[in-house]
C-alpha cells in the first residue's frame, strides 16, 4: 500500500514518461496483461491510455490491469493512468520512507 507521500512521488516520476500500454475496442486480454506485466518489471512504473472505443472506463481498466498484475494503481486523469510495481529483484525506484508511528 502506497502512502500519500509515495503516490505524489510516483506521480511526478509519472509526468516525464511516455505512454507505453493502450486499451482498445477489445479490452483488456492476455496480450495487455503481459506487455503490461513485462513493462511493469522493467520499468517498474508505466502510464497506459484507455482509448473511446474501449469498452471499460479509465478507472476500471486500471483496476483491472492492476489487479491482474499485482501493481498498484497511482493515478487515473482522464483517459490515463499510472501503474507501480517494485520489481524486488532489480528496484530502480527508491520510494520515500513512511513515517514512523
Amino acid at each position: 500500500m502506497l502512502t500519500s507521500k509515495q503516490r505524489a512521488f510516483l506521480r511526478s516520476l509519472a509526468n516525464d514518461i511516455d505512454t507505453i500500454l493502450m486499451v482498445g475496442k477489445s479490452g483488456i486480454g492476455s496480450d495487455v496483461i503481459k506487455q503490461a506485466g513485462d513493462a511493469l518489471t522493467a520499468r517498474e512504473i508505466i502510464k497506459a491510455k484507455v482509448l473511446e472505443t474501449a469498452p471499460l472506463s479509465p478507472k476500471e481498466a486500471a483496476e483491472q490491469v492492476a489487479e491482474q498484475t499485482q501493481s498498484e494503481v497511482v493515478q487515473v486523469i482522464g483517459s490515463k493512468f499510472v501503474l507501480y510495481r517494485r520489481n524486488t529483484k532489480d528496484p530502480k525506484i527508491v520510494l520515500p520512507k513512511p513515517p514512523k508511528m
